[in-house]
């Protein structure tokens, strides 16, 4: 990842809602999210998720595919991993505690 699309999507995640979203969708997993259920768990109306939605997916952070009429969105993991992977890039001087200790916090 080069450091102008790190910069980007953070960015992008650098608000309460969108990583709310984020949040509740790394949660639903595989199969996803619909609006009305992603507005419902996070406390936000529908118009607002959907606007906040189409920022998480300019940003490449979040998938949208339809089922019937309603669109289900999921979290890109592999954009994700390429944003923690460029924040741990050379991490910790290869210091064996500090190396553990990021990656307990980074185990699922």
């Amino acid at each position: 990842m080069e450091i102008k699309i790190a910069v980007k999507t953070l960015s992008v995640l650098a608000h309460e809602g969108r990583m709310a979203l984020l949040q509740t969708l790394v949660r639903a997993g595989e199969q996803g999210a619909s609006v009305g259920t992603l507005a419902e768990t996070t406390g936000q109306n529908l118009k607002t998720v959907s606007a906040q939605l189409q920022l998480l997916a300019d940003a490449e952070i979040v998938h949208v595919r339809r089922k019937g009429k309603q669109m289900i969105y999921g979290a890109r993991y592999e954009t994700i991993a390429a944003l923690f992977g460029f924040i741990m890039h050379d991490c910790c001087e290869g210091d064996p505690k500090l190396l553990l200790t990021v990656r307990r916090a980074c185990a699922c």
